[in-house]
């Protein structure tokens, strides 16, 4: 006889914010004609991934058997899943060599004035800086006409004269759906993995922090997207010429296997949580520490 479930206390709230955090992403999907029936399939493969990756038994990978019953995907289909390929979300060529780029153009005090910010750089020189000299200090593989296109494309940057001036918003551009979808998965991905890190205890908590208030006017969160932007600029700026020379001190170090991503977001909309069952208080902040 089938027993309906019963959901742990600890479940219960944990389901709550996966039912959140899945809304905009379905809203996301649908409106790309992404259906149930596709997520479906693509949920039982993460599934059986993550236990046999994660989990394994005895240093072992776990059976076919132990995965169905750690997940609750069907036998069968473990069977099925577990002998596809891996498939990493890999990065467009825009982005892996673009975000080289303008990590190195916003990180020297060649290509940057007095407040860090991005100076417009000739596309060749015979002395100084150039765009083709900072292309070719990445790879040489790619010409770096063919890199200035697809910024030009994408909004990355314009030109001004001969000059390339590079867009403060860098790679948030109004074009290009695969680069959006890539930092989408790296982005969100990661934060995804820092709070599950922090809310499992794993070690010491990961940095996750937020300020968000309620009840504001139109113009104020306009004056909030605006500092957010600049402040945070500021902080982006300043880890990146911090990363950029620890990673040239790290390079050939055979314990240099770790990576970072310290990111930034701004979100505005309405004040209504009905439909999810919360409520905020009128005008009161409220800061994640």
């Amino acid at each position: 006889m089938a027993t309906e479930q019963t959901l742990s206390a600890p479940a219960k709230p944990l389901l709550a914010a996966v039912k959140r955090l899945l809304r905009p992403l379905v809203r996301l999907l649908v409106s790309r004609g992404v259906g149930l029936a596709a997520m479906t399939e693509l949920l039982k493969e993460v599934y059986v991934g993550v236990a046999m990756q994660e989990f394994p038994a005895d240093k072992k990978s776990p059976s076919d058997s132990r995965i169905s019953v750690m997940t609750g995907v069907h036998r069968k289909d473990v069977k099925r899943l577990r002998t596809l390929s891996a498939e990493d979300l890999a990065a467009p060529r825009t982005v892996s060599l673009g975000a080289q780029i303008v990590s190195r153009w916003l990180g020297s005090s060649e290509t940057t004035d007095a407040n860090g910010r991005p100076l417009p750089l000739p596309r060749q020189s015979a002395s100084g800086p150039s765009f083709d000299a900072l292309v070719e200090s990445v790879s040489t593989d790619v010409r770096p006409r063919a890199v200035l296109d697809d910024w030009l494309r994408l909004g990355v940057a314009r030109l001004e004269g001969d000059r390339v001036v590079l867009n403060q918003a860098a790679f948030v551009a109004p074009k290009g759906f695969e680069e959006k979808s890539f930092y989408l998965g790296r982005n969100v991905g990661d934060h995804i993995a820092a709070a599950a890190h922090n809310l499992l205890g794993d070690g010491n908590a990961l940095l996750e922090r937020s300020v968000h208030y309620s009840n504001l006017t139109e113009s104020s969160v306009k004056s909030l997207t605006e500092a957010a932007e600049r402040t945070g600029m500021q902080a982006l700026l300043a880890l990146n010429r911090m990363a950029l020379d620890l990673s040239a001190r790290d390079k050939g170090d055979p314990n240099a296997v770790q990576r970072i991503n310290f990111g930034l977001y701004f979100y505005n909309g309405t004040s209504s949580f009905k439909d999810l069952g919360q409520s905020e208080s009128v005008g009161t902040p409220s800061t994640d520490a």
